[in-house]
């Protein structure tokens, strides 16, 4: 493996976190249209279907699979989608659910027993401060109840993650189209129970093509393109050198919904931002500074 990026490369890797970025003014501009329940089943629906007939099961109980769809179907995405349904605005929500890096992280030192260090509670401190930031300016763009599903959605998304590593090294394109069989049935019947089978068939009805290339973004480009570039970057490159590229979602995500949306961009939310990119950075980025100290103490 390189952990030098040719720039094909790197064109690849920023590809694909700008669509992941860019997909929150497309889930946005897919509300307008279609209620949120129905949207998520759509998306995973489009992604299931035809891939799932060119793509081999993974070989992980169906169990394994079961799980992470609930709890990225049902749990991430539906969250999500509700919250962005009036409730957050597209911009902070990009931001708000990298916060699962946090409840990702921790859960994978408590299940192997180990402590949190010291630099991780500073970044973890300095996420947290940029989410009060963003509790304490709601307004009727973003609620605090937004902010709070959003958070929720992040720790499924943090539990699906826990998942997909106890199904070890799988192509991730392959698991994920597999794994969206289990999240369509929960978010339909959830849809129709609480959207209602009449705001289903009307909404269907009159979704323009704006709404369904918004369905197709997020099933093809967020997931089909996404999940096989990402994960053919991870197989040639170290995932020290891949993975904070992550970093950029947010970037992308507030960027599009300030151009395409007229978010407005304040300087509490700038610096709501900073604090929890600064965060996610301290994270990601320590163990390759630790490790590079090692092999060269500073003088």
């Amino acid at each position: 493996m390189s952990s030098t990026l040719p720039v094909r490369h790197l064109l690849l890797a920023v590809a694909v976190v700008a669509v992941w970025g860019t997909n929150f003014v497309v889930i946005k501009l897919a509300l307008a249209q279609l209620p949120p329940l129905l949207l998520a089943t759509l998306r995973f629906s489009f992604a299931l279907l035809p891939a799932v007939f060119f793509l081999k099961r993974p070989a992980v109980p169906w169990r394994n699979l079961a799980t992470y769809g609930l709890l990225i179907g049902a749990g991430q995405f539906g969250l999500l989608f509700i919250a962005m349904n009036g409730h957050i605005s597209p911009g902070l929500a990009s931001l708000v659910i990298q916060t699962q890096v946090f409840f990702t992280i921790g859960m994978a030192m408590r299940s192997a027993d180990e402590r949190v260090q010291p630099v991780q509670w500073v970044a973890l401190m300095l996420a947290a401060a940029g989410l009060v930031t963003i509790a304490t300016h709601t307004d009727g763009s973003t609620t605090r109840l937004g902010l709070a599903i959003v958070l929720v959605a992040a720790f499924c998304w943090s539990c699906g993650n826990m998942a997909s590593r106890r199904a070890g090294r799988v192509n991730m394109l392959a698991y994920v189209v597999w794994a969206s069989a289990f999240s369509i049935p929960p978010l339909l019947v959830l849809s129709l129970v609480i959207e209602g089978p009449a705001r289903i068939a009307t909404a269907l009805a009159e979704a323009d093509a704006v709404a369904w290339g918004a369905v197709l973004w997020q099933s093809v480009g967020n997931t089909l393109f996404g999940y096989a570039v990402w994960g053919w970057l991870l197989a040639r490159h170290p995932a020290a050198t891949i993975t904070p590229m992550a970093l950029l979602v947010p970037v992308f995500g507030m960027a599009s919904s300030a151009w395409w949306l007229s978010e407005p961009l304040p300087g509490w939310k700038l610096a709501a931002a900073a604090l929890v990119l600064g965060g996610l950075a301290l994270n990601l980025l320590w163990p390759r500074v630790r490790a590079a100290w090692s092999r060269n103490p500073p003088v």
